[in-house]
């Protein structure tokens, strides 16, 4: 349930460690703002810009395909080789130090930002140097093999659909092998030094492997564009494409993906750790640390954040002791979740249309609302939509962005497999989440800014779903929550939030097993075999969960004390147009900027 990005490439997207605020180290150069920058800085800040956000699609084209940038759809990149890896942190040092050559005195509002985001990231690559991610180039939550297979129907990330976009395609599958091979010797390096994945995610990962082994190309999942060519390409091309893929997958990949596997089933699995955090590696606390960094924009540390997951919990508990017994519910509270799930007044849907109603009743309702709370909404419209049947199956409820140019709006897509089993407890939470005023609103806006690349294909996790998760909270406020299910559906989305934070420092900070945290989200949530996978979710992607709950605190947080600084003076649209006004920012430069607001409005 999320808007679509790329949510982790470990170095590409990497935003950023932590370091002193921003806000000090340029205090002397804050004011007076200039009116518009002067044009050899402006242009300088720009030409860097433009090419760091070239060298990281260049570095990893998977990830600029995720995030919506289609021109490097025929690379696949070599990040994991280490003399690829040396060369682009050299390449992020020398942005760095032309970077800091620029006057930021001599940049207006606007480029400031981009210099402090520019400067953030940067740091926060950097500081990743030390630690060997390339050694762990596979798990059961990414890995290229996998990625390229998902895209082979060509409804994901990348188009497959004219004969350039097939030869892209065929393009990335030709140049898959190489990058196996170098994945099994990072992987041997990583056997001889103790930085290998934990066992378990790697049992979990093996049936992947193995299922991307076919007996021949044309029963092979890369073989998929050619079962689909379309009617309009010429008999040459259609017979010209079939023979490539035949033969690069014949030639080329089979034979890499049966050695992948079976490097994995033989040797790799049974070198593999049996501890379960990224704290039992070799200075695995610093590189934990660092990626909390990179997920939250913060300086939180491990403990804090813990310690505010376990207070969240609470929180969240006492409030389903209040809400259960308007719902009919008399037992302990951390058995509400599975108790309404077993409801059938909660199912009250038989038909696709029944759900799409509610969904359109609650976007007429929030259009009579929401101008009350923002005077800052995108010019894009909001779209509400089916998922189509042939992704159904695998996909959750999300929101795309509109198309850059006005053409397309934003699209939230409700997936119902089968409207009997589509709970209602959780949908006007989802909508505000998804919809407006959650992705739509953040995600829309940011297209609309004229943003340098950087920012509009970048972002950070934090500040994304931080925003749309506070979104959620506003439903309180506008009345929406009335309905004790609905209240109730709200809570529970933030339990998952904040159970995430307890486990996953639990799992890399304080020592904690695979089975103390699936135990503690059996116990908390309720849940059973989803224990297991999201627990693996985290031991794979340590620190990528806590950037939802964080980032939403904050904003709280820094609506608390707006208001209480301010007092009759405060306004809520105001504030929402402060922290939406710029697009995605990191959480520190966020928390500068409202309190920049709040000096000027006192």
């Amino acid at each position: 349930m999320t808007y679509r990005r790329n949510i982790i490439a470990p170095l590409a997207a990497a935003i950023a460690l932590a370091f002193a605020p921003l806000g000090a180290a340029h205090a002397a150069t804050v004011a007076p703002v200039p009116q518009a920058s002067a044009a050899p800085a402006h242009k300088a800040l720009l030409a860097i810009a433009d090419q760091y956000y070239d060298a990281q699609a260049r570095f990893e084209p998977i990830g600029a395909t995720e995030n919506g940038d289609n021109r490097f759809d025929d690379q696949l990149g070599m990040s994991i080789a280490p003399a690829k890896r040396a060369a682009q942190f050299k390449l992020y040092r020398q942005f760095a130090q032309r970077l800091q050559a620029i006057p930021r005195a001599q940049l207006d509002a606007k480029d400031r930002i981009n210099y402090d985001i520019l400067q953030y990231e940067l740091r926060g690559l950097l500081a990743m140097e030390r630690f060997p991610e390339h050694l762990l180039p596979i798990s059961q939550m990414d890995s290229l093999p996998v990625t390229l297979a998902n895209y082979a129907g060509g409804e994901a990330s990348q188009p497959i659909g004219t004969v350039k976009e097939y030869e892209a395609y065929l393009s990335r599958v030709a140049q898959l092998p190489a990058w196996i091979d170098q994945a099994i010797a990072n992987m041997r390096a990583g056997m001889k030094k103790g930085v290998t994945q934990p066992q378990a995610i790697m049992v979990s990962a093996l049936p992947q492997f193995k299922q991307l082994v076919s007996a021949t190309p044309e029963a092979s999942i890369y073989y998929t564009p050619i079962t689909k060519l379309p009617a309009a390409f010429s008999d040459a091309d259609k017979q010209r494409l079939s023979a490539a893929y035949r033969k690069t997958i014949n030639d080329k990949l089979m034979p890499a993906l049966a050695r992948l596997s079976t490097f994995l089933e033989k040797e790799y699995v049974p070198a593999c750790r049996t501890s379960t955090g990224l704290g039992a590696l070799p200075d695995g606390a610093a590189w934990y640390q660092a990626r909390v960094a990179n997920a939250t924009t913060t300086s939180l540390k491990p403990e804090e954040i813990h310690a505010i997951g376990l207070k969240e919990v609470a929180r969240i508990q006492s409030e389903f002791a209040i809400v259960g017994p308007k719902l009919g519910y008399t037992g302990p509270a951390a058995g509400l979740p599975v108790w309404v799930a077993a409801q059938a007044k909660f199912y009250p849907f038989k038909t696709e249309e029944e759900v799409q109603a509610v969904y359109h009743k609650l976007s007429d309702v929030l259009d009579t609302k929401l101008p009350q709370l923002f005077t800052l909404i995108p010019k894009a419209k909001l779209d509400l939509r089916l998922e189509p049947e042939l992704s159904r199956a695998t996909a959750s409820d999300h929101y795309t962005s509109p198309a850059g140019d006005g053409s397309r709006p934003g699209v939230f897509w409700s997936v119902v497999n089968d409207p009997t089993k589509y709970g209602s407890t959780g949908m006007t939470t989802l909508f505000l989440h998804e919809g407006k005023p959650g992705h739509h609103f953040h995600i829309a806006l940011t297209q609309e800014l004229n943003l340098p690349n950087f920012r509009k294909f970048g972002g950070n996790n934090a500040f994304t779903e931080g925003w749309a998760l506070y979104a959620e909270t506003l439903g309180k406020q506008m009345g929406l929550f009335e309905d004790p299910a609905q209240y109730f559906g709200h809570l529970n989305d933030e339990m998952l939030r904040a159970v995430r934070l307890v486990v996953d420092t639990g799992m890399h900070a304080k020592g904690w097993t695979r089975e103390q945290s699936i135990q503690y989200m059996k116990d908390t949530l309720g849940y059973d075999v989803v224990a297991k996978t999201e627990t693996e979710r985290y031991m794979a992607w340590p620190g990528q969960a806590l950037g939802y709950k964080v980032g939403s605190l904050k904003i709280q947080q820094l609506r608390a004390r707006a208001e209480q600084a301010l007092g009759e003076k405060f306004s809520l649209p105001a504030f929402h147009a402060v922290v939406l006004g710029d697009g995605t920012v990191p959480l520190a430069l966020l928390e500068e900027k409202v309190d920049r607001w709040i000096a000027a409005q006192q």
